[in-house]
């Protein structure tokens, strides 16, 4: 309400930034629950929208969402095809990250390992995405999508061939917990996708 939108101006205006203010919105999740919580990122996403002005597609896409797309995903650049970005949203309770995927960008088949307990959580929060199990047709992932996938379960994730992605990632905790990075996802699989 116009209320909350007060509150987050006047946070702004005291020098919370766009990342402080993804980081508390995030934290507050938790507590508050996903649904209050994306409300108050959809506000938020507003208040903020000025701080990612600018004419190039990156910057553009950063305007849809309120957590930033962070640094170029250099650790990982060989499990992907094309480009894609990470920034760290929490260390804490359990590790989140914000995953940006450029138009086409995949990440190879993957397994998250755990003797016990694991596996990983997305939530869409901007653009148009799309992720595939193994022997399972794919799932289109938009904002607010939520996709549970199980430990030792073969998958990919990324982009739509025409649109940035962006979702976060949530490292489920577990024993033993490790990944196995597996083939790319082929064109001819990708292609198949609209």
């Amino acid at each position: 309400d116009s209320s909350l939108t007060y509150h987050l101006q006047s946070a702004k205006n005291n020098g919370i930034t766009r990342i402080e203010i993804a980081e508390i919105l995030t934290h507050i999740g938790f507590y508050a629950g996903w649904p209050k919580a994306w409300a108050a990122f959809r506000l938020a996403k507003d208040v903020w929208a000025d701080d990612a002005a600018a004419a190039d597609a990156k910057s553009a896409f950063q305007r849809e969402m309120i957590f930033p797309i962070g640094e170029p995903n250099t650790a990982y650049a060989q499990y992907f095809i094309g480009n894609s970005y990470l920034a760290p949203i929490s260390r804490e309770q359990v590790n989140i990250s914000n995953v940006t995927f450029e138009p086409g960008c995949r990440n190879n088949w993957h397994i998250h390992r755990a003797k016990s307990g694991g596996g990983q959580m997305l939530i869409g929060i901007a653009g148009r995405g799309w992720y595939q199990e193994e022997g399972k047709p794919a799932v289109e992932i938009l904002p607010g999508t939520v996709i549970h996938i199980p430990a030792n379960v073969k998958h990919w994730h990324g982009a739509a061939a025409d649109g940035w992605s962006a979702h976060l990632a949530f490292e489920i905790p577990g024993d033993e917990t490790s990944n196995e990075w597996l083939e790319p996802v082929t064109d001819e699989e990708y292609n198949k996708l609209k």
